[in-house]
């Protein structure tokens, strides 16, 4: 079944759901919130979760090739910064949907967001 639609086409489509599954791991939403601060070294940005340096590089690359990251090297070290700080709009939108959803599998998710 085809679904007509005057402002999205398929491809347009699978490229935001690109994007979006870039963001689908909480590691990659912690990393996209540490940089609305500004430029983080993969090493600062170890501190957020206790895995390796090369864990957080490989979820560096998935948010690089979506676009939301881009790096710079200073030396030996590589900076990170969100090169679409828009995409924090669509974290604060994922906060909108729990505190709308009326269902109880949300009540806790409600509490901790506020």
């Amino acid at each position: 079944m085809r679904i007509l639609c005057n402002l999205m086409n398929y491809s347009q489509a699978k490229i935001r759901s690109e994007i979006l599954k870039a963001l689908a791991h909480p590691v990659r939403v912690l990393i996209v919130h540490a940089l609305t601060g500004g430029d983080r070294c993969v090493c600062e940005l170890n501190t957020l979760v206790d895995i390796d340096q090369s864990n957080i590089s490989r979820h560096l690359a998935v948010l690089k090739r979506a676009g939301i990251v881009a790096d710079r090297r200073e030396g030996m070290k590589v900076f990170y910064h969100l090169k679409a700080p828009c995409i924090l709009n669509a974290l604060k939108c994922a906060v909108e949907v729990i505190r709308n959803d009326g269902s109880n599998r949300n009540i806790l998710s409600k509490r901790r967001l506020k």
